[in-house]
């Protein structure tokens, strides 16, 4: 087993990726009120996601392009056809013998999400970062989804569509519970998995997120607002407030996208168990979306073989706040099993 700690951070040092993210992970968990029916938003056609204006999608294009804007161009932009839709998925080839990177990003974000990862990885990986199908981006939802292993059907079609027989799969929050779900139903195509703050599927949301998402939701002022993206992101209500460019994109896809997407479940003991490639899970010390320490824990003792580690400090953000140490860790994870 491969258990680690990492560090011993300042309580009070503040992370340069918080303010960029915390803005996100709140909203993330707004739309799994939504999904989860706890709230209720009326849209024209529940069943698929889609623009509530061609306005909201112009904002979100403009920010989405702006956010990427500092990468170089990828080698490749596709739109792939699967079962549910079509999947933008963005391609950078790298140097790296072996199976390419499919990054797979929370929710209301997209593929600019890993904008502060990508660098570090250009060039030396093939990478390809997707849209999710259901959730804002370039990617077009034509079916719904009945359950959650459906995000295994159309990640899968989209591999296929980029000629990828295996990859080293990375998902963040919402995106990590997609990612193991394929690892569950589609263990061939998983070289590797690395689940960087996966919700639900380590363990369940605790009510307290739920009640702090359902806040948002209200027409409440922006300092409670604040506050509630701060207990759900584990910092301090001062550290969520950004007008960047990948803030803007995130705030443009969770008030003008109506995401279909079925609520992801916890996985029983006996399925994380069945996962027989490598595993990577890293958790943030102070997150309660991903389960926390506790998490790390349950994984520890189902997976002995996987590499766990907590990020002391570390929020919900952690592919940002983390980027300078995760980027070289998952580097080195994927050498290892390629």
């Amino acid at each position: 087993m491969q258990y680690e700690r990492i560090g011993s951070p300042s309580p009070h040092r503040a992370r340069p990726g918080r303010r960029r993210v915390l803005r996100w992970a709140g909203l993330g968990a707004m739309s799994l009120l939504a999904a989860a029916k706890v709230v209720d938003i009326a849209v024209p056609d529940p069943s698929v996601g889609h623009w509530r204006s061609a306005g909201a999608k112009e904002r979100y294009e403009a920010a989405y392009a702006q956010t990427l804007a500092p990468l170089p161009e990828p080698d490749a932009v596709r739109d792939l056809p699967t079962r549910f839709g079509s999947v933008r998925a963005l391609t950078w080839i790298g140097e790296a013998p072996g199976p390419p990177v499919l990054l797979l990003p929370g929710r209301s974000s997209g593929a600019p999400m890993w904008a502060e990862n990508l660098p570090g990885w250009i060039g030396r990986r093939t990478v390809h970062a997707l849209d999710p199908i259901g959730d804002a981006g370039f990617s077009t939802q034509n079916l719904p989804m009945a359950s959650p292993d459906d995000q295994s059907v159309w990640i899968a079609d989209a591999a296929e569509g980029l000629g990828a027989e295996q990859a080293h799969v990375v998902g963040h929050s919402f995106g990590g519970a997609s990612a193991a779900l394929l690892a569950l139903h589609r263990p061939q195509l998983v070289r590797t998995l690395g689940l960087l703050e996966p919700v639900i599927v380590v363990r369940p949301l605790p009510a307290s997120m739920y009640l702090w998402s359902a806040l948002l939701l209200l027409p409440a002022p922006q300092s409670w607002k604040d506050e509630a993206l701060g207990r759900i992101g584990g910092a301090s209500a001062e550290e969520v407030r950004d007008s960047g460019p990948m803030s803007r994109m995130i705030d443009e896809a969770t008030t003008g996208y109506a995401a279909a997407l079925p609520t992801p479940r916890k996985l029983t003991d006996a399925q994380w168990s069945a996962l027989s490639m490598p595993v990577r899970l890293d958790i943030g010390e102070d997150s309660q979306l991903a389960g926390g320490p506790a998490a790390a824990e349950r994984i520890r003792g189902l997976l002995p073989q996987a590499t766990v580690t907590v990020w002391p400090g570390a929020t919900h953000s952690l592919p940002m706040e983390e980027k300078e140490s995760l980027g070289p860790a998952l580097l080195d994870f994927w050498a290892l099993h390629s």
